[in-house]
């Protein structure tokens, strides 16, 4: 992992302490089965010098504000979770962007936040759950805002949440419902044919897409089947997303991933807070360790300049560490890249 990566880390969580009061409140003191972590600048800055990251962007993870079913709540702890990320922004010039926090399942509420914060705010581009209280991305009654965030070519973060369904024993929702959570949004876009009517939206999928890259064939024949388009467009169709890297660049996902995904369409993710420390270091030491030199700039770095412009126009290297620190890190980035060769399987 070198500390001169200067990658742009997409998949980074934000988690506001009156955010955290707004949850408690509700009786949730978790996302997907995993605790809520503590978050500050300071810690965030931490992790990014350790891999190597010069900007995050910024999002809030499940439940947004779905947790809320009083619309005008919901809206409300949207508007301020994004006037809180531009301040952090503003606060830390190159070092952080953000995702604006929508409203969801309310369209329409989503789509007056989405022109606010895309035009008042300068958000990056807005965070979307794959699903809200059971109602998923793609389904019917959303044109309104899948025609601002087209109006404004915006990119869409879509971050899975708990499935819909009663949780399974002994199965935390981020270790596989996750996954399959994205898939299901992922498919329903493509099969109502969102991509194709509203085509400068930039569709980014959380975890390698969750299953997309993995079963596209297998849900393109069926998409086909049920739609009768062809089944190369539905392909293409699903090859128009972009993917994330968190949490999935091992050996075993990052070949089908790079196998799939069209050229420039795979952006660096590392999930934190959620997912800690160790596993941002193991899964950044895969991707370092797995993807040839060209291509980790183009995941690291450049392929999210094409979807950022202002950040290749803004590049500000961070702060020189002290030597200790960087005596400190270069320790840690070598344990890292130990642990992950000794977890790989044998290959007898």
């Amino acid at each position: 992992m070198s500390p001169s990566a200067q990658r742009i880390d997409v998949h980074h969580h934000v988690v506001p302490d009156f955010y955290r009061d707004e949850l408690a409140k509700a009786g949730i003191a978790d996302a997907g089965g995993r605790a809520l972590p503590d978050w500050s600048p300071e810690s965030a800055l931490h992790l990014m010098d350790l891999l190597g990251t010069t900007t995050s962007i910024l999002s809030v993870s499940t439940p947004g504000t779905g947790f809320l079913t009083e619309p005008a709540e919901a809206a409300r702890l949207a508007r301020r979770l994004n006037d809180h990320c531009a301040a952090l922004v503003s606060d830390h010039p190159g070092r952080f962007g953000f995702f604006a926090t929508l409203p969801m399942p309310d369209a329409h509420a989503s789509a007056d936040e989405a022109m606010r914060a895309l035009d008042d705010l300068r958000a990056d581009g807005v965070t979307l759950l794959a699903n809200n209280r059971g109602t998923y991305l793609g389904v019917d009654g959303q044109d309104a805002l899948w025609q601002t965030l087209d109006d404004r070519s915006a990119v869409v973060f879509i971050h899975p949440a708990e499935l819909p369904a009663p949780p399974v024993d002994g199965i935390p929702a981020f270790a596989a419902d996750f996954l399959l959570d994205t898939t299901r949004a992922a498919y329903l876009l493509v099969r109502n044919g969102i991509p194709r009517r509203f085509p400068k939206v930039r569709f980014i999928l959380s975890h390698a897409g969750g299953f997309v890259p993995y079963s596209s064939h297998r849900m393109a024949l069926t998409i086909a089947n049920d739609t009768a388009r062809s089944p190369l467009d539905v392909l293409d169709d699903f090859r128009s997303f972009y993917f994330d890297t968190a949490l999935s660049s091992s050996p075993a996902a990052l070949p089908t991933l790079l196998a799939f995904a069209r050229p420039g369409h795979i952006l660096f993710g590392s999930d934190w807070p959620f997912a800690p420390t160790p596993a941002g270091q193991y899964f950044a030491s895969g991707l370092d360790s797995h993807v040839a030199p060209d291509a980790l700039r183009a995941v690291n770095r450049t392929n999210a300049e094409a979807l950022f412009p202002r950040l290749a126009a803004a590049l500000t290297p961070p702060p020189a560490l002290s030597a200790p620190a960087r005596l400190r890190h270069a320790a840690q980035r070598t344990g890292a890249r130990l642990v992950f060769k000794l977890l790989q399987p044998r290959t007898d």
